[in-house]
């Protein structure tokens, strides 16, 4: 496995932590806004398994600056992204909270 920390080219250390999934804070920001009010009383883990699960079963949209995806993204385009993220968040809650209990079983 590669240690992107200390990756290194001609002799300087490449940092890699600079680079992002645009679909990170789409799912973030809706499970904040919108799902944790369905779900109410279950755990952080809950939601953070339901962030991994969706993201999972959505396309990579890798920036570095915000810029970045403010000015190449049409509005039509963000629209269809944010759609797809309702929907796989969605899923993705149902079905963790359909087993949930067979997790606590184990």
């Amino acid at each position: 496995m590669v240690d992107i920390e200390n990756t290194t080219t001609t002799g300087q250390a490449l940092n890699y932590s600079g680079v992002y999934n645009f679909y990170e804070n789409l799912v973030y920001d809706f499970i904040s806004t919108e799902l944790i009010s369905q779900y109410e009383g279950n755990h952080d883990d809950f939601f953070k398994d339901v962030a991994c699960y969706a993201l999972t079963r959505l396309p990579s949209r890798y920036f570095r600056h915000e810029i970045d995806m403010a000015y190449y993204l049409t509005p039509v385009e963000r629209g269809e992204m944010i759609a797809l993220v309702k929907k796989e968040v969605l899923k993705a809650a149902e079905f963790i909270d359909s087993h949930k209990d067979a997790r606590r079983s184990e």
